[in-house]
């Protein structure tokens, strides 16, 4: 990828961050694509398209890394889950074979599978010995009369971020508007209700939570064509541009996406969240505002009022044992701002939150709803999270797996937010399950066991007072 392709997906005049540093992204600081680089950015962007065959382009380490670490969920294929590698090794470079087992890989991936697509991420070394990709991937196109997307995405280029953005470039510019959408299924038609067509970009159906907020989209009558990219197939997001309404999910991975789409197919976008009962219910409202259906409108209002009617009633005896619980919170993105909507909803109090992977608009929810004092946290290193933790007197530590032995060292309850979690706290039904999970982790038995001190020291104390 040429440098000043980069400097394009860094500089997105849909981002705030460019009207405060002329950058969409920071710039990657020595040592930081230990946070993941740019290549894992747009693995983990991609992955969730779950009949397509994913080969990575370089070294085994770079498959071995990261693959299939979101957690994403298929309602059908299985492809996506077979970690596909060219497996360079110093021979390869040295002899100048690397062109040729991609091809060969390609090849193979074809013939043994049969995939609709086949998605090629190159890494560092073919990109510092120069491996053409694209010319590649375009011959063996033309070969198999198979789309094989190059996605060049080496992890020096910079960031995780920079590789998500990379990644939905790629869908833009080999595969969004490459077909026509399917037509409505006669099983689809009721009387009275004409369907709409709507794309989610970024949602990953982390722990199948998009499955929560899918029925609701279903009776409303409004289609998803598709979601970039959980529980994606490649055939639908070819038909991406035919929707009439966007919705970004996570607006920090494919923020260039919704505005391309904006401009080549006049595609309107919006920024929502699923996760808790206020977003839920705006993110429905923005869906009918955009599409401009008066019937739509009505049925989407009706809709929220009865669910919520629902959930909050399922959620008044939970309520209880969690109304003032204090909790840190130290995540990044949507998840930022969007979960602390979701325990504010069950009468939590969110004492300081992460935002190192946060936008500028990201940045701004989180003072509307907790106040221009807010306590945001832009390191989360084990000394600064426990240090917030006991300043703050934090019941619970809501944060990723990698925090996780930080807390259960010190003894604080913890729940895991992030793209490794095993529970989906997505729209009305997530949040049962959320409060749920909240619950059994603060009421845990374990926790007044391991803070009792240990017996033996009881017993050397009374020894020392005897015979003192």
């Amino acid at each position: 990828m040429k440098a000043k392709d980069i400097a394009e997906l860094l500089d997105e005049p849909a981002c705030e961050h460019n009207k405060k540093e002329k950058s969409g992204c920071a710039k990657p600081k020595p040592g930081s694509t230990a946070g993941g680089c740019a290549f894992d950015g747009a693995q983990i962007a991609l992955l969730p398209i779950a009949d397509v065959a994913h080969i990575v382009h370089g070294p085994i380490a770079c498959a071995g890394s990261s693959w299939d670490n979101r957690g994403t969920r298929s309602s059908g294929p299985d492809l996506y889950r077979i970690g596909m590698t060219t497996d360079l090794t110093e021979q390869d470079v040295v002899m100048g074979r690397a062109e040729k087992r991609l091809y060969h890989s390609i090849k193979q991936a074809i013939e043994d599978y049969q995939p609709p697509a086949v998605f090629v991420y190159n890494t560092c070394v073919p990109a510092l010995i120069g491996d053409d990709i694209d010319a590649v991937c375009k011959a063996a196109q033309e070969k198999w009369n198979v789309p094989v997307v190059p996605i060049d995405a080496a992890g020096f280029y910079g960031t995780k971020n920079l590789g998500n953005r990379i990644a939905g470039d790629a869908m833009v510019r080999y595969v969004i508007g490459t077909r026509d959408k399917d037509p409505v299924p006669k099983s689809a038609e009721r009387e009275g209700i004409k369907v709409h067509d709507i794309n989610l970009i970024g949602e990953y159906n982390i722990a199948g939570e998009f499955w929560h907020v899918l029925p609701l989209f279903d009776e409303l009558g409004i289609r998803v064509l598709c979601t970039l990219s959980g529980d994606a197939r490649f055939r639908e997001v070819q038909t991406m541009h035919q929707a009439e309404a966007n919705m970004m999910v996570c607006s920090k991975a494919m923020l260039n996406v919704a505005r391309k789409m904006e401009e080549r197919y006049k595609i309107p976008w919006f920024e929502g969240s699923f996760y808790g009962i206020t977003d839920t219910s705006h993110a429905l409202r923005e869906v009918a505002r955009l599409i401009g259906d008066d019937d739509l409108t009505r049925r989407t209002e009706a809709l929220i009022e009865r669910e919520e009617k629902r959930v909050r009633a399922a959620l008044e005896p939970w309520r209880e044992r969690l109304n003032g619980k204090r909790v840190l919170l130290y995540t990044g993105g949507v998840k930022s701002w969007s979960v602390i909507s979701a325990l504010q909803d069950l009468g939590m109090k969110v004492v300081a939150t992460g935002t190192k992977k946060s936008t500028e608009e990201d940045k701004a929810r989180i003072r509307e709803l907790m106040g221009d004092d807010v306590k945001m946290l832009d390191e989360g290193n084990p000394k600064v999270l426990l240090d917030t933790v006991a300043e703050y007197k934090a019941d619970i530590l809501i944060a990723g797996g990698r925090n996780m032995y930080t807390a259960l060292k010190a003894k604080i309850p913890f729940l895991d937010i992030n793209q490794e979690r095993e529970f989906g706290y997505a729209g009305y039904q997530g949040m049962l399950e959320l409060v749920r999970q909240l619950t059994l982790t603060l009421e845990s038995p374990v926790w007044a066991a391991v803070r009792r001190p240990a017996p033996w020291a009881t017993t050397a104390g009374e020894l020392l007072t005897v015979n003192g």
